[in-house]
């Protein structure tokens, strides 16, 4: 799939990215590094979008860019309209960054946490938030504890709270769900879908697959720099027009069925066999068929549907090998 590196201008979108480019000077004798290579694409407003891409490909560095915490080598970002160079400002003003890192002063509580960040965004103390936004992250009967007493799940929750004191209208969420545990993942999930009910867009990297499925409306996968794709997310997945059939037969696998139409086949267990097709090439019936034709009697059979994972692989992997990168 071609993406277009260049869009025109936008006023609708939460976020406008174009021709983005940021360049890292080369250590000693080494080459400058390319770590974002004339990237375009918008945030429509009102969206969960996704920002997708295997460690390095140039998702931080694209947050850090918006965030004011990284100056880029080319391009324009605009944040609600707002071009980062020309307004920085109102910019920094209508976009709240959620960092991978806890970062806060451990011996505040999350009340002082919250007022303290208030004060910095110069929001008068009439109108701040505090106690809502505690409430809303569900932390309020921990308002007064030390912050360092935290839960994991709690700290991440007090981060999202943090970034929207001053009310932007955007929230980034960079790998906001890393290291808790699915309970608390699932309340963060919730919490995602709270804040974009109420009209937040929501741009969210995550290394979990299922999550960007679940949550995002829309994705961009970013891989060495370079946008390969930018897509609906049903649309992203429905790319995958692939079936997999997992077959548990009666005696050991020494020999694996054929069939030219299969596009992979291989023994997952001594009695155990997985075949990916194509639903638009063949039916789950035929691929059984051939199992049997092969002399297995069949025990078992599951099925299941290509997911973001298998499109992401897929995408990644074609990319890196136009690029001629190693694949590992």
């Amino acid at each position: 799939m071609t993406v277009p590196q260049t869009l025109p201008p936008n006023p609708d979108a939460a976020i406008e990215i174009r021709d983005l480019v940021k360049e890292y000077a080369g250590e000693g004798d080494a080459a400058p590094k390319l770590a974002l290579k004339g990237v375009s694409f918008d945030v429509p407003e009102g969206a969960v979008f996704g920002l997708l891409g295997p460690n390095g490909a140039g998702k931080s560095t694209l947050i850090n860019i918006m965030a004011g915490l990284v100056n880029k080598t080319g391009g324009t970002v605009r944040v609600w309209g707002h071009d980062i160079d020309r307004d920085h400002r109102n910019a920094k003003l209508n976009i709240g960054i959620v960092p991978q890192e806890i970062v806060f002063d451990p011996f505040f509580t999350p009340f002082e946490v919250l007022e303290n960040q208030g004060g910095f965004y110069g929001v008068a103390k009439a109108l701040r938030r505090s106690e809502e936004l505690l409430r809303a992250v569900r932390l309020w009967d921990k308002r007064d504890a030390y912050a360092r007493t935290l839960s994991g799940g709690m700290k991440r929750r007090l981060l999202i709270a943090k970034a929207m004191v001053h009310s932007p209208p955007i929230l980034v969420l960079d790998e906001p769900t890393a290291g808790v545990d699915v309970e608390l993942r699932r309340q963060l999930w919730d919490l995602v879908n709270e804040l974009n009910a109420e009209g937040v867009t929501v741009v969210l990297t995550t290394h979990y697959l299922e999550e960007a499925e679940a949550l995002c409306e829309r994705i961009a996968i970013i891989n060495h720099g370079e946008l390969i794709a930018n897509e609906p997310t049903r649309e992203l997945v429905g790319m995958m027009g692939e079936k997999i059939v997992a077959v548990t037969v009666d005696q050991d696998v020494t020999d694996l069925p054929a069939d030219p139409r299969f596009h992979k086949c291989e023994a997952v267990g001594e009695r155990q066999i997985e075949i990916t097709f194509d639903k638009g090439e063949m039916t789950a019936g035929q691929v059984l068929a051939k199992v049997q034709q092969q002399g297995f009697t069949i025990e078992d059979v599951t099925t299941r549907e290509a997911d973001l994972e298998d499109v992401f692989v897929q995408l990644t992997e074609a990319a890196d090998a136009r690029s001629g990168q190693t694949v590992t």
